[in-house]
Formats: structure tokens, sequence, C-alpha cells
């Protein structure tokens, strides 16, 4: 069964709605570089991930100048795993051992995913920006991503443009090992739908992988 992560929450309710809907991971966006509605401070995801129950997982999403900054983030906030954007295939490797997963995103079109899927314990498959980040809220080619999933011995996480409208058909078509949602469950930038939650998760895990 897909797993399912939703990513950016900025308070608590929305976060227990999506606790309760039966999301696998929340993310939490601290530390970015680029303008978000979805970014909180630091502490204040520190703060969050306390509140998340135990068999859920918090992933802080960041975006560090390096390594160092990377593993000063991972102390302060203390997440299960770490999704980081902008770090080479060298500098990820250098994470392993940290005290959290490391999660490399990348864009189905890079060169080096090879050397990322070495480096890393997940790949999170995104359209990046121009400036390194996430979340753009855009689909990107599926039929390339599932060929990512079939020639990398590497859990993949499925992200871009996502919504319960698509997800069904993107499992069905990619069979990542998660997916990943944002804006595509808001009713406004950095606050949830829970409606809309619910119904991601609920076709997400009941999607049916195409042979």
């Amino acid at each position: 069964m897909t797993r399912v992560k939703v990513c950016g929450f900025t308070d608590e309710a929305d976060l227990a709605a999506a606790v309760s809907a039966g999301v696998d991971a929340v993310g939490l966006i601290a530390g970015v570089t680029v303008e978000t509605p979805r970014g909180i401070p630091l502490a204040e995801a520190s703060r969050l991930a306390e509140t998340v129950p135990p068999l859920v997982s918090t992933v802080l999403v960041t975006m560090p100048a390096d390594v160092a900054e990377t593993r000063d983030r991972i102390e302060q906030v203390g997440p299960d795993a770490v999704q980081v954007h902008g770090l080479d295939p060298e500098a990820v490797a250098t994470l392993g051992d940290a005290p959290a997963d490391v999660i490399a995103a990348v864009d189905p079109t890079d060169t080096d995913l090879n050397a990322y899927a070495e480096a890393a314990d997940a790949l999170l498959v995104d359209s990046i920006d121009a400036e390194g980040g996430g979340g753009t809220g855009e689909t990107h080619d599926w039929e390339r991503t599932r060929e990512i999933v079939d020639s990398l011995d590497v859990p993949v996480i499925l992200a871009g443009g996502l919504t319960p409208g698509n997800v069904a058909e993107a499992v069905e078509t990619v069979d990542p090992f998660a997916v990943d949602v944002a804006s595509g469950v808001e009713r406004e930038g950095g606050r949830k739908d829970h409606d809309a939650v619910e119904q991601f998760v609920e076709r997400a895990t009941r999607a049916r992988v195409v042979p």
C-alpha cells in the first residue's frame, strides 16, 4: 500500500486532522530560502513535531547551506527524517550517520539520480524550481518517474501537483513508495482543507498499481 506524506503544516489543528485521516508522515517546512506560506521557524517546527503521536513520522523539510547547517537543524527540531533541498550527492552521503533518515529532493530530469540514490535513504521526486525548492504545485512526467522507480533500488516518494482528484492515477502510473502533497489539499496557503486531506489519503491508499 502506498504511504502518504502531507507537507507544510503551520498549526496543531491541521496537523491533528491529518493524523486522524491516517497519514504516515507529516512535513514541517523550516529553514528554506524561498517564499512560501508553509514556512515556519525552526523552533515552531520543533514544537509541532513534539505533538505528533508515535507511529507517524515527522519530516523536517529544509534548504540548508551545507552539511553542518543540516546537522544543526536536525538537532534543533528532532525529526524522524530530514528532506533536504539543494545539497549535492556528496553532501547528502555525509549525513549517513545523522540521527534522522535522509530524503533527497530531486527533479526527474537530474543527471545524478544514481548518486543521490546511493547517498540517501529515499528520493523525493518533485518539480524543482530554479531556486532549488519544490512545492511548485506542478506535475511532472509520471512515466519518467515510473522509470526511476523501476531502475533505482531506493524508496521513491512522488510529489508535484498531486490532489485528491489525480492521486489515484498517479499511484497507478508510478507505483511510488509514497506520495507527498501540500498545496493540493489546502483551502488557502498554509491552511489545510481537512476533507481534502481525508480524500487524498483514502484515494492514495486504495489505488491499485497497473502492472
